[in-house]
């Protein structure tokens, strides 16, 4: 009834941990630091980096783009009150219409590595694939983004 809420994980990649790498508990705490609250109109995408340190001392970069999200309310629309407390009839016949709200949903980026700019872009590029409706797993375009060839060293290109 606040608007407040609890973040959750919808998707993952890799789905299960890697051993020398867990996946970070309470990630979705992190994403939303002043909590999972819903809005009455879009606020534009937001992007930060954070560092996390692990139990060895590890540092762990988490990238995080956010943007909103249309969600419809649950609520009924309050009848306004007159001078004297009653309830005043809408004259128009058609039914009430629920506010829109918007909700925040997160990408978040995990690395050992300190590249900023490149989450950015690789978060930029999931969020437009998610938002134009391309008709690209999401799967092989993550794939995409962490494959890399690395040429031997004064070998063939």
């Amino acid at each position: 009834g606040s608007g407040d809420g609890q973040g959750q994980i919808l998707q993952r990649f890799p789905e299960k941990d890697w051993e020398d790498n867990p996946f970070p508990q309470g990630i979705e705490l992190f994403c939303q630091p002043s909590g999972w609250q819903l809005f009455p109109e879009r606020n534009p995408p937001t992007f930060f980096v954070a560092v996390l340190t692990d139990i060895n001392s590890e540092r762990h970069y988490c990238a995080c783009f956010t943007f909103w999200e249309a969600v419809e309310s649950a609520q009924p629309q309050s009848h306004s009150r007159n001078g004297d407390g009653e309830e005043e009839e809408e004259e128009s016949a058609s039914p009430i219409q629920p506010a829109q709200l918007f909700a925040p949903k997160s990408l978040v980026l995990v690395s050992r590595l300190d590249h900023a700019e490149v989450f950015r872009n690789s978060l930029g590029l999931i969020y437009t694939i998610y938002v134009d409706g391309l008709s690209v797993s999401l799967e092989n375009v993550i794939g995409n983004l962490l494959t890399c060839t690395i040429p031997i060293t004064g070998g063939a290109q």
